[in-house]
């Protein structure tokens, strides 16, 4: 997607996007004092959709390591495939085959984060996760380790069909993730799949945003060689904008970042652009929160005028 091999590039005088790369602390610091904006919703549910192999568990797992400042992996991801996208593609399947809810410890054990991560099936061309799966999960019908079936979607006769989802099991926002050198948007399948599943989520007045991972391996020297150069760079910001008008994210909307993978220490240059991309997904999720409670207030407070 964008940029391809090509280590031909212009390099921006003035990065386009401003990140502060020594307020680590300061992001961490608003990270420990967030809260969601409506007391009914004990934690806000971040759905992560994508390809096979494009980094959602890692991702999980590099949020995980930037609060407890150390090097962690609670969600199993399939190192052969975020290794070598190649491989994902010839092996077919998605590594995480189940539902499952990934907390963050905060602090000492037993007190959590109040954000929760849910991966699902890998999207693939013609198999991989069905439509309806994504969309029962964003409206909260499935239960943790339903093991998703890429023929048959879930219904009310499985007992990981959850009857009546509250709040709290709804998704907040959903989460592309997709590897920025992977050109998914021109596979026909893939893009009817993606949009698909973006228009269920307008539907439920979700909001979307979408990561762009591996942007220090093939597509960008430049941001190999420093990640500060994230934007400076126009093969990123090539691939940022084929994104935005192809699949339709706002610019604003898309984040591109490094997951930990191979590193045994933590890094502060990709702890920014990880916690930058969270920031922005926290406080979406937080706005819908917030405008769900007012839709139920007014809602209630029209049935009590009409009585």
């Amino acid at each position: 997607m964008g940029g391809g091999g090509s280590t031909e590039q212009t390099v921006l005088q003035t990065p386009w996007r401003t990140v502060h790369w020594g307020k680590k602390k300061d992001e961490l610091e608003w990270l420990e004092s967030f809260r969601p904006q409506s007391d009914n919703v004990k934690h806000l549910r971040v759905l992560l959709c994508g390809p096979a192999g494009s980094g959602k568990s890692s991702f999980i797992n590099s949020v995980d390591s930037i609060c407890q400042k150390r090097i962690t992996g609670p969600a199993d991801a399939n190192n052969a495939q975020e290794a070598d996208p190649e491989l994902a593609k010839t092996a077919g399947h998605s590594y995480t085959l189940k539902y499952k809810t990934h907390r963050i410890q905060k602090g000492k054990s037993g007190q959590y984060y109040p954000f929760v991560f849910n991966d699902v099936m890998g999207l693939e061309p013609t198999n991989g996760i069905l439509l309806e799966d994504i969309t029962l999960a964003m409206k909260g019908y499935v239960k943790d380790n339903y093991k998703f079936d890429p023929k048959t979607p879930l219904d009310d006769s499985n007992d990981c069909y959850i009857n009546n989802p509250t709040s709290n099991d709804k998704a907040h926002i959903l989460v592309f993730v997709l590897a920025v050198d992977i050109n998914h948007v021109a596979d026909p399948l893939m893009f009817k799949k993606m949009t698909e599943i973006r228009l269920a989520a307008r539907d439920l007045d979700i909001p979307q945003i979408a990561i762009l991972t591996k942007i220090d391996e093939k597509s960008c020297d430049l941001v190999k060689k420093d990640l500060k150069n994230v934007y400076s760079s126009t093969n990123i910001k090539n691939a940022m904008e084929k994104l935005s008008n192809t699949v339709g994210f706002p610019l604003n909307c898309i984040f591109p970042l490094k997951n930990y993978h191979g590193e045994i220490e933590l890094n502060d240059e990709m702890d920014m652009l990880i916690l930058s991309a969270l920031r922005k997904i926290l406080d979406l999720a937080n706005d819908r929160v917030n405008a769900s409670g007012v839709a139920v207030a007014n809602q209630t407070a029209n049935n009590v005028n009409r009585t």
